[in-house]
């Protein structure tokens, strides 16, 4: 890494989901014979899996709508849909050309990242994994622990993704050089900021991907869904995306089938500065201090 590169440029990119470790030396990485989709918060500091990329500054958010998990129940699974708590700017719409997005509050889950090389060359492959916690108290109810792939970003069984609420813990986690990764993994904690509702199991098969994967539902006459202001915007926003014409339907939904938010690729620059990055050894540099 270059010694004067800002460690607080934020750059966004695509990524696979499924850590492919750096020092993996066969020539696919579908030959990984272990699943790398998420990690336990509490031994992401021993397993070599992770243990290199993290204390190499490697870390990232993984942008999502929200999480599903599934509760067992007696007549099958009864999936939740779990997501930031949303506010009445949620549905507004920014201005034409503004790069900033103004709609649904996305959920900000920390991970880690690495850069895989073919052994016998070629185009590297980024991927990540997405870290775990224990189950919040509100949540904990329904699940476990562990992340796995499911609607939306993930599935969570028996606990849930470390998310990270609001953008000073969100920089923080990002700056590998001013915050160092003892300092970091402090961050990594289960949080309250978020609200649920059962959805249908409509959910349950990938083909379906419509409005109706995200839409409250009720339990039954004795188990209704609360009315929260949370999910009057929800019902809402999914109202108002199912009016007009198909292609700004198409456009004003959610994207929660790719695994995270797809994006326009980072400036040329700053995927300069990540590239001269992933190529250093050993912890990053310290930032260079301007004046």
């Amino acid at each position: 890494v270059r010694k004067d590169a800002d460690s607080s440029e934020q750059v966004l990119m695509d990524m696979r989901w499924g850590l492919i470790p750096s020092w993996f030396k066969k020539d696919d990485p579908s030959k990984m014979q272990f699943n790398t989709s998420n990690c336990r918060s509490d031994t992401m500091l021993k397993k070599s899996s992770y243990k290199g990329a993290l204390l190499k500054g490697k870390r990232c958010v993984v942008l999502a709508d929200g999480f599903y998990e599934w509760q067992q129940q007696s007549g099958g699974e009864q999936p939740y849909f779990i997501y930031f708590p949303q506010t009445k700017d949620a549905v507004a719409e920014g201005k034409e050309g503004d790069e900033e997005w103004r709609g649904w509050r996305l959920l900000t889950m920390a991970g880690i990242f690495d850069c895989w090389e073919p052994p016998a060359g070629g185009e590297m492959l980024y991927t990540y994994t997405i870290i775990t916690v224990d189950a919040s108290k509100d949540v904990s109810f329904i699940h476990h622990r562990q992340v796995r792939a499911g609607r939306g970003v993930c599935r969570a069984t028996g606990g849930m993704p470390a998310i990270l609420d609001g953008d000073e813990a969100i920089r923080k986690w990002l700056d590998f050089a001013e915050v160092p990764t003892q300092e970091a993994v402090k961050l990594i904690q289960p949080t309250e900021n978020i609200v649920f509702h059962p959805v249908s199991t409509f959910v349950n098969s990938v083909r379906n991907n419509t409005p109706e994967c995200l839409a409250p539902i009720e339990l039954g006459a004795k188990k209704e869904v609360k009315t929260t202001p949370s999910n009057k915007v929800m019902l809402g926003w999914l109202k108002n995306s199912q009016e007009g014409s198909p292609q700004k339907k198409e456009n004003d939904l959610p994207r929660w089938t790719s695994q995270f938010i797809h994006s326009p690729s980072p400036k040329k620059t700053s995927a300069n500065i990540l590239q001269q990055w992933l190529g250093k050894e050993g912890e990053p540099a310290a930032k260079k201090h301007k004046a």
